[in-house]
């Protein structure tokens, strides 16, 4: 059976970006760009194999990153050449069997989604050439040498192309010998190749408009707004057996979302330990957090996972509210999961396990009467990004759950009634978030939406 390999191309020197360093190497959302770009293809169940191809004085700085991240698939890091053609070239050398299939894509393009990449390689079974494309917004126009209109394309049939570009790897090496053999080759990617030479029919696989290349200084901007609000869904297809024989410790475990973790948990003969006020473990007392990871550990004597889904909802304007209620709030929603995690960690580490706390919708955007839930659950994400940073080297994974308005005691006692059809079963938000804990995912925020299927 044929095997997927990535190419991720690192080697540009990003003049255009005007920055100190090669853009790829700036950091945005606590990580590289090409960090999260090549988290997008390790994590990927589509792709086997990881070649990265740098510029010869980063190579070092590459070979740091993947030890500090342990990714296991990378297998290759070679040095680019002078163009992108080169570079490209020196990437599919290194692939021994022409009959495998490559996805190239550039190191900046830190949005692929798992859609795109599942396409691809599923399309290469039939074509030997795959582009990724997405239609144009705008009108195309194509000019003279004297900036004068010469000829405006029909704008349905004009697409701006993306990567990754995949192939049957013996095709696009006959197209880079190709255009070897020639002095002066004008094409600007992979796919420009195999059409010069009519080597194959180029199948083209729809784009994303997230999917954006960071090249001018305003993209790094835009790209730090997109990671502020980015949310992940994990994958439907993992199986909640692997939790048998685990031991999970929910926080917020008397009613909502935490009581139905804790029991699907259970159900899945995971040994599960549930805390909460009614069983007088408040998370704004680290002390009573260190007590009850404390009194599991001793007793199973290790802890895999963590998830802490203790919140309060209080509505009003922050100046009419009294100061001792605002700061229950912050310290109930904040720092009670400043606390889970500090506390926690060194339980984890021992099992490279997972912690699992809890956004809401609202952090992307601070709301009326809302302003100290919302701000705290803002306070969450960059939680969870930084400290999943600090704790990758020991193989432990954080991550944030975004549940859409869920059928909860908390969600019933402030907005009162609603209709059932509106609101997410809580069922749901577990199934997912126990999955999120088995996924291997960290530092990501996981949408969990009623229109998904469970």
């Amino acid at each position: 059976m044929s095997k997927v390999h990535a190419i991720i191309l690192a080697s540009g020197v990003g003049k255009r970006a005007r920055h100190d360093i090669p853009k790829q190497f700036i950091k945005i959302a606590g990580k590289t760009i090409v960090e999260h770009t090549i988290e997008i293809f390790e994590r990927s169940p589509d792709i086997d194999n990881i070649i990265i191809v740098v510029l010869p004085m980063y190579k070092t700085l590459i070979e740091e990153i993947i030890l500090k991240n342990n990714y296991r698939k990378v297998s290759k890091i070679l040095c680019g050449g002078e163009t992108r053609r080169e570079s490209s070239f020196i990437g599919i050398g290194a692939i021994k069997d022409d009959n495998d299939v490559v996805l190239l894509h550039d190191a900046i393009r830190p949005f692929l989604s798992e859609r795109i990449i599942t396409q691809c390689v599923s399309a290469l079974k039939k074509y030997d050439a795959v582009d990724v494309a997405i239609p144009s917004a705008d009108t195309i126009i194509r000019v003279n040498s004297g900036d004068t209109i010469e000829d405006i394309p029909v704008r349905k049939f004009m697409l701006r192309g993306q990567t990754p570009q995949g192939f049957r790897v013996g095709v696009i090496k006959k197209a880079h010998l190709m255009a070897n053999k020639e002095r002066s080759v004008q094409v600007t990617d992979d796919c420009g190749l195999v059409f010069k030479y009519n080597l194959a029919k180029v199948h083209v696989v729809r784009g994303e408009e997230n999917n954006i290349k960071i090249t001018y200084p305003e993209d790094v901007f835009l790209a730090e707004s997109l990671f502020k609000v980015r949310n992940m869904a994990v994958s439907e297809n993992i199986p909640l057996s692997r939790l048998a024989g685990k031991v999970i410790v929910v926080f917020g475990a008397s009613r909502g979302i935490g009581r139905h973790i804790a029991d699907m948990a259970a159900k899945y003969k995971a040994k599960a330990y549930g805390f909460s006020r009614a069983s007088n473990v408040d998370v704004t007392s680290c002390k009573a957090v260190e007590k009850a990871l404390r009194s599991v550990y001793r007793k199973e004597k290790r802890i895999d996972y963590i998830v802490n889904t203790a919140a309060i909802l209080k509505i009003g304007k922050i100046e009419s509210r009294d100061v001792e209620d605002i700061t229950y709030e912050i310290n109930t929603n904040y720092t009670g999961s400043v606390y889970v995690l500090k506390v926690g960690i060194e339980y984890v580490k021992k099992t490279r396990g997972s912690i699992l706390l809890f956004t809401s919708s609202s952090y992307t955007r601070g709301r009326a009467l809302y302003s100290i839930y919302s701000s705290t659950k803002a306070a969450i994400v960059n939680l969870v990004q930084a400290v999943s940073e600090e704790l990758a080297p020991y193989n432990v994974t954080v991550n944030a759950v975004n549940p859409e308005r869920t059928a909860t005691p908390m969600r019933r006692e402030n907005f009162g009634s609603e209709p059932g059809e509106s609101l997410l079963d809580p069922h749901k938000v577990a199934l997912v978030s126990l999955q999120t804990l088995l996924s291997g995912l960290t530092g990501q925020v996981i949408y969990v939406k009623r229109s998904e299927t469970a």
